[in-house]
This record gives C-alpha cells, sequence and structure tokens, in this order.
C-alpha cells in the first residue's frame, strides 16, 4: 500500500508478503491530538486508549491479549452486535430507562369482570329444592328480594358451563344490580354428579317443566323471567303455557317447539345408547359439539371449543346425560298457533312478551323461525345474531345489548327512586320508598339481524 502522509502504513513490508494482516496510522501529531480527543469522548479516556495514543515512538505497534490482561481491563471474547454508538448517541442513550419495562406499569392492570366458570360458582347460593320427581339443584346469584330470572340450561351443559361467562360479563353484571337470578340445573346435570340409581324414573320434559312450580313456591316467587337455552329453552315454554300468570316474559335462545324428526330421533338414540353402554365416546363428543357450536367451531374459537370438549369429556356423567336426552327426543309438540287477526277462536300460544333468538351459524336457525312464525307478532321479536352459534359465549355482548333493552321495553330497566313532596312527607312517609317504573315501547322489532 503505497505511503502517503495521513495515509496508512503496512506492518509487514517484505518484499515476500502476501497479507498485510494488521494496519495502524501514521502521520502528523495533529491527527493524533484530534483522533485522542473524538476517541475519549466516546468512550470515556480508556487505559489501553492512552497507551496506544501517547506512544512516542513512530512505529506503530499491536496490544496483544496479555498486554491488555496487564492493563486491568478484562477482555470480551463476543463479537459486537453493532458497532459502536457515537459521542451524541451515547448522550441520547443515557436519557433512556435502563429496563424497557420501566414506562410500562401492568401490575395495576387487572380484570375486573372475569368471564370464569369458578367466579360464578363462587358467586351463587347452592340450594337443593325437594320436588315430586325427586331434588334438583338451584344456584341462587343476587339478592331475593328483587325481581327474580330464571335459567335454565341446554343438553350436556349445567348453570355454571352454560350461563358464568355471560352473567359475568360486565354489561349483565351492572344489570344484575336490579335482579335475582335463580339458576336451575336439570337432575343429576351438575359436575361431579353421581349417577342415578336404575330404578329411577327420569322426569319427562313436561315434568321436568312442572318441577319449576316447586323451585318458585320454594323461594316465595309470584313471577319470573324466563330464560332458556335449547332442551332449557323448551322446557320454560312449556311452563310459561301451563302457567301464564308466573311468567313475566321470556327470552328463549335456540328453542324448538316441534316434535324430533326422524333425523334428531335416530342419532340422539344412537348417542343415549353409547352413554349407557361406553360412556363418553367421540361421536357422542361430535354431535354435542354440532348441536352447540355447529360445524367447524375451531375455525371460529378453538379455545373455547377445546374447552368444551374437555367439559364433555371429563365432567359430565354420561348415564346421567342418556336419561336426559332420553326425556328431550320424547318431546311433544308446544300445540301452538299464531292467532290470525278476526279469528272467532283463539288458538294457545304464548300470552307474555318474548324475545326468540338465535345464532347466524347455529344448526337451530330454522327451528327458532318455525317458533317465530306460531307467536303472536304484538308481543314477540326474533333476532339473529351473525357470527356466532352459541351466542352466549359467542356473541355476548351484542345478546346482552338485547336482553337489556328487551327488559327495558317491559318495564323491567330505568327503576328510579322518587322523592316526597313536603305534603307527602308530613302525610305518609312511606312514600320515600316507592319506586317509578318507566316504561317505554319495546325497541326490538319482528326481525333483527345482527
Amino acid at each position: 500500500m503505497p505511503q502517503a502522509e495521513g495515509g496508512y502504513v503496512s506492518l509487514n513490508n517484505g518484499p515476500n508478503s502476501v497479507y498485510n494482516t494488521t494496519t495502524e496510522p501514521a502521520g502528523p501529531k495533529s491527527v493524533f491530538e484530534s483522533v485522542k480527543r473524538v476517541i475519549g469522548q466516546a468512550i470515556g479516556n480508556g487505559l489501553e486508549d492512552d497507551a496506544l495514543l501517547n506512544s512516542k515512538g513512530t512505529q506503530p505497534f499491536i496490544i496483544s491479549a496479555r498486554d491488555r490482561e496487564k492493563l486491568g481491563k478484562p477482555l470480551n471474547g463476543r463479537m459486537p452486535s453493532a458497532p459502536a454508538h457515537t459521542a451524541e448517541e451515547a448522550r441520547l442513550l443515557g436519557t433512556m430507562p435502563v429496563d424497557p419495562m420501566d414506562d410500562i406499569e401492568l401490575r395495576s392492570v387487572q380484570l375486573q369482570f372475569p368471564n370464569g366458570r369458578g367466579s360464578l360458582e363462587g358467586t351463587c347460593d347452592l340450594r337443593r329444592v325437594v320436588t315430586d320427581k325427586g331434588d334438583i339443584l338451584v344456584a341462587v346469584q343476587g339478592d331475593t328480594a328483587k325481581p327474580a330470572i330464571l335459567t335454565y340450561h341446554d343438553l350436556g351443559l349445567n348453570y355454571a358451563t352454560s350461563f358464568a361467562g355471560f352473567f359475568n360479563y360486565p354489561t349483565m353484571r351492572a344489570l344484575l344490580d336490579n335482579f335475582c337470578v335463580y339458576h336451575v340445573t336439570a337432575p343429576g346435570q351438575e359436575d361431579g354428579a353421581p349417577t342415578l340409581p336404575e330404578d329411577y324414573l327420569y322426569p319427562t320434559i313436561d315434568e321436568l317443566s312442572a318441577q319449576l312450580l316447586f323451585v318458585l313456591s320454594h323461594f316465595g316467587c309470584k313471577s319470573v323471567i324466563g330464560f332458556g337455552v335449547g332442551a332449557g329453552a323448551n322446557i320454560l315454554a312449556r311452563f310459561a303455557l301451563n302457567n301464564p300468570d308466573k311468567v313475566g316474559a321470556l327470552c328463549l335462545i335456540n328453542c324448538n317447539s316441534t316434535p324430533s324428526g326422524w333425523i334428531e330421533w335416530g342419532y340422539q338414540s344412537f348417542n343415549a345408547r353409547y352413554l349407557r353402554s361406553k360412556g363418553m365416546t367421540q361421536g357422542v363428543v361430535d354431535y354435542l359439539m354440532w348441536h352447540h357450536f355447529g360445524r367447524n367451531p375451531e375455525e371460529r374459537n378453538h379455545d373455547l371449543a377445546q374447552m368444551y370438549k374437555s367439559h364433555f369429556e371429563r365432567s359430565v356423567n354420561p348415564t346421567n346425560l342418556a336419561m336426559l336426552i332420553n326425556s328431550y327426543i320424547h318431546r311433544t309438540d308446544l300445540q301452538i298457533a299464531r292467532t290470525p287477526s278476526g279469528s272467532p277462536q283463539a288458538a294457545a300460544t304464548l300470552k307474555m312478551p318474548v324475545i326468540n333468538i338465535t345464532g347466524a351459524l347455529s344448526p337451530h336457525v330454522d327451528d327458532t323461525v318455525t317458533l317465530n312464525g306460531r307467536l303472536d307478532p304484538t308481543n314477540s321479536s326474533w333476532m339473529k345474531i351473525s357470527d356466532c352459534a352459541m351466542v352466549l359465549e359467542e356473541q355476548p355482548g351484542k345478546l346482552a345489548e338485547a336482553f337489556r333493552l328487551f327488559l327495558q321495553g317491559e318495564g323491567y330497566v330505568g327503576i328510579q327512586p322518587t322523592t316526597a313532596t313536603d305534603g307527602e312527607e308530613n302525610g305518609n312517609n312511606r312514600n320515600r320508598n316507592k319506586t317509578e317504573i318507566r316504561i317505554t315501547e319495546n325497541p326490538l322489532p319482528e326481525t333483527i339481524v345482527c
């Protein structure tokens, strides 16, 4: 390499030299001083740099590993991941926090309204209600002095697995400050339930609906708001038909009003047989997943589908579930019909306000359409929620808002205390405890597609 002022000189300039292994700067002293000043600002005037820059000789030299150890600075044999910072970059980096997570405080973030099953189980008062067909489990959530909401679950589920996520949703938690919820579980369907005796005659669907009279009598409820899903919706509809004065309103999700067809009867008969003989088989689990989620639930919510598969495989008593399935497939028709205007003879139908809900991906959409055609259009609404099949778990926000508007339209929401006037204060102090119920028009039309 040619030697020039301010250039580089080779450490090995022999005629036989092939590789120039190391080079060092050589030039005027002013260049050394400027380089020393720049390097000193960047790395703080290290000892090894002083030894290099303050050398009096004109010949360049190499600082070996031994020399660096003698100078007192430990070696770092790792390759640097990035070039050294300049003085300006060093000053800027010095203002940054040492821990990159110091400016993000996550310890104060906590879930105030968990949607887990355990949260509902821990907040409910479990009661055993004696009926003429055996004891049933009722979980009470809220103050029993407030208006009552009565829930009933679907096949393969119970009060915790069916309603835990929905009734712990923030919108519902705020709404339930004005209600008390009674979660009814069918005989033998709770988690860890013992196998029912062989001589036990499981109640029919009509007898399961008649058991609700014992529940209302046990808790002293004169009227309830029904909230049912699937088989539980059918049971609540039968109870409302036989006891219209004890049901103020109904919220039915995926409700079937007709007898079981041949395909349903065949599949469910095989499921009941396998549950008794072989337990919870993969075929039964697949049918239950289709019953609740429709086709391909893993493509919509893989974690939710795996959670319910695990519940069906581990927590459900197969013999008890077979008895409930057998009662459900032998159900009778509700025998309701929409009364035409001007008809001389009124047909039997649900007299109370009804909101009929389904999911767009549910296999029970046609059943809800059939039920909607048999209800009185003046007091019923049909609602289909998009992108879901199991509405309570997949779209709890939309369902909670629809349920709130439904209750508001029936006068159950919007309760505000009234204030007594001066004349009332002197005459009758009991007016202080009165409440005013503001009834607005039902905002839900007959058909809503969300």
